[in-house]
């Protein structure tokens, strides 16, 4: 399967909403928040990802079709240096996961942004903690550290930080 990675454009807009959509119906386990009154849940930093420099907007394709998204912005969400990237959010469509292409998408990302970075995962979102362990652990050599964070709704997350050189 080729993964294919690029910068979503404006007129890119439309498809990553609804992957977004999908990724936040997901989250909705986890929230326990239901969609707007069109059935939709809708991801209000979205517009920034195309105004904001310090913002980045990645397509994920396996074999020319659409896989998921990545959204990664300059500057810590958790403490650390000004310079960390942050990856906001991650997404692989359900239907195309454990066959490598997240953690193929993952490091593709980390790598074309050169830095320190942090990734976080809830608590409660057992799968992603493991995913990112085991992805950041490969991609890294084991040269990372994930230390406990408590966001102020009281939502436990881990957050995990390494140098991509």
């Amino acid at each position: 399967m080729k993964i294919e990675i690029s910068k979503a454009l404006i007129e890119d807009e439309l498809l990553l909403a609804n992957l977004l959509n999908l990724y936040l119906y997901d989250f909705s386990e986890w929230y326990g928040n239901a969609p707007d009154p069109e059935g939709r849940f809708e991801y209000e930093w979205l517009p920034s990802y195309f105004e904001d420099p310090k913002r980045t907007p990645l397509l994920i394709r396996a074999d020319g079709e659409p896989a998921g998204f990545a959204l990664v912005k300059g500057g810590p969400r958790v403490g650390g240096p000004e310079e960390t990237w942050d990856l906001t959010e991650f997404f692989i469509v359900r239907g195309l996961r454990r066959r490598s292409i997240g953690l193929q998408a993952a490091s593709f990302v980390f790598a074309r942004f050169p830095g320190p970075w942090q990734v976080r995962a809830m608590d409660r979102n057992v799968g992603a903690a493991h995913f990112w362990t085991r992805a950041i652990r490969a991609h890294t050599a084991d040269a990372f550290t994930i230390t406990p964070f408590k966001s102020e709704e009281g939502t436990a997350w881990q957050v995990f930080r390494f140098l991509q050189e």
